[in-house]
């Protein structure tokens, strides 16, 4: 591997829309594994949003675990989103 590449990385969120819970890590995955949650979220209709930043900063957070209080507000963002392009917001 060169100093350019990367490697592929996932982190699976698991939230439920109107409850208070904060969104919990339910998977986590660097190269193969990581391409392997993509393949399962995108085989049962679950949406994947791209942002390397973000799936780093997670990807330190223990499975299962509630995200951190600093990073409730990009999650937030993200999940805004995908509910607006989904129908439920």
């Amino acid at each position: 591997m060169g100093l350019g590449d990367k490697v592929k990385l996932a982190v699976a969120l698991k939230h439920e829309l109107g409850k208070p819970d904060a969104p919990t890590v339910v998977a986590s995955g660097r190269g193969s594994f990581a391409e392997r949650i993509i393949e399962r979220a995108v085989e049962h209709d679950i949406p994947v949003h791209k942002d390397d930043h973000l799936a780093f900063m997670l990807s330190k957070v223990s499975v299962p675990s509630a995200i951190p209080t600093e990073l409730f507000e990009a999650v937030a963002r993200v999940l805004a989103f995908i509910y607006r392009v989904n129908g439920k917001l």
